[in-house]
């Protein structure tokens, strides 16, 4: 090899290890479904499920790799009984219109799997403070399991993206679906239908297509989903869309075969999934915040393992204007 190229190549490894060891990972412990929003105040704000199941946190850092030490504020709990008594799963905080939006799934006390997707509301400045408004459940057109609401905005127009069981499916299975809101705390229109369980590899142990998540890149619309069983086979797939086209076509979006980002025995990595997007704080550089364990094997139900640690790794693009999430990366050594 020539000393140009042992240099490159040198140049290349030292650029992979900088990018690994950029986050702290796991950035904080036993948090799953992270979601993670950088905000015009520069602050990033988290949210994320935690294992209890039974209240809402939120925490404010200017540097990622300082969430685990941040203030850490409970805002809301679960109710007694009735509904938003169970479950409470995958928060999502939002700044729409001059005011705080957190999107949460809640079941019951008498059917903690009938689960639903609801609101919360906050006008102050900064969403630690001031009082959270319960705004009830986000109707999506018909009554069944659904989880996972995100929402974004393109050329003027915000959607709603979640997932929840086909009407009249007859199978327990989950799908994405979109539609256009007309309010932060409602649709307009009727619902589609953008991605099903397909493939082997969103078909183990449990027929899954959940969590999407969205980023909008040259020119493109990509959504993540995370499908399969809540373990090691839990995965990352992604539809693409150009960001001109119809969102509500799903003729418009095309669907990765292959997982874009899967388990890695080589880093200790299982189950990466339920993703959200952010950026450094200057806006040049793409975030990948995800959840996984750095263990294969499971005892019990892996709903019950309380061990999905919140993670991050820098996003790669390819020539062509795609996401290359790479690997789980590994835990750093402290």
């Amino acid at each position: 090899m020539t000393t140009h190229r042992l240099a490159l190549a040198s140049a290349l490894l030292l650029s992979s290890a900088a990018t690994a060891a950029e986050f702290a990972n796991p950035l904080v412990m036993q948090r799953a479904d992270p979601h993670v929003s950088l905000h015009a105040d520069g602050f990033y704000y988290y949210t994320a499920t935690v294992p209890e199941y039974d209240r809402i946190e939120l925490r404010r850092t200017r540097d990622l790799n300082g969430l685990a030490k941040a203030e850490t504020k409970t805002i809301w709990r679960r109710h007694d009984s009735g509904a938003m008594s169970r479950n409470i799963w995958a928060p999502e905080l939002h700044h729409i219109d001059g005011k705080w939006y957190l999107y949460f799934t809640a079941g019951r006390l008498d059917a903690p799997f009938d689960i639903r997707l609801y609101v919360l509301e906050n006008a102050a400045a900064n969403p630690l403070e001031g009082q959270w408004v319960e705004r009830g459940q986000l109707k999506t057109g018909w009554e069944s399991f659904a989880l996972d609401a995100t929402t974004f905005a393109l050329k003027g127009q915000r959607y709603l993206v979640w997932t929840q069981r086909p009407p009249a499916s007859g199978k327990h299975m989950t799908a994405v679906y979109i539609a256009k809101m007309d309010t932060p705390l409602s649709i307009a229109g009727k619902a589609t239908l953008l991605t099903k369980p397909d493939y082997a590899w969103e078909k183990i142990k449990f027929d899954v297509n959940e969590a999407p998540a969205v980023l909008v890149k040259n020119g493109r619309v990509f959504m993540t989903y995370s499908a399969s069983a809540t373990d090691a086979n839990y995965a990352l797939g992604m539809l693409s869309a150009s960001d001109s086209a119809n969102l509500l076509d799903p003729a418009a979006w095309s669907k990765s075969p292959a997982p874009v980002l899967a388990s890695s025995a080589a880093t200790g990595q299982y189950g990466p999934g339920h993703n959200s997007f952010t950026t450094s704080p200057d806006g040049k550089t793409d975030i990948l915040v995800y959840h996984a364990r750095n263990y294969q094997e499971i005892k019990g139900d892996s709903l019950h393992d309380p061990n999905r640690h919140t993670r991050a790794q820098v996003i790669r693009w390819r020539a062509d204007g795609t996401p290359d999430f790479g690997v789980p990366v590994a835990d750093v050594v402290h």
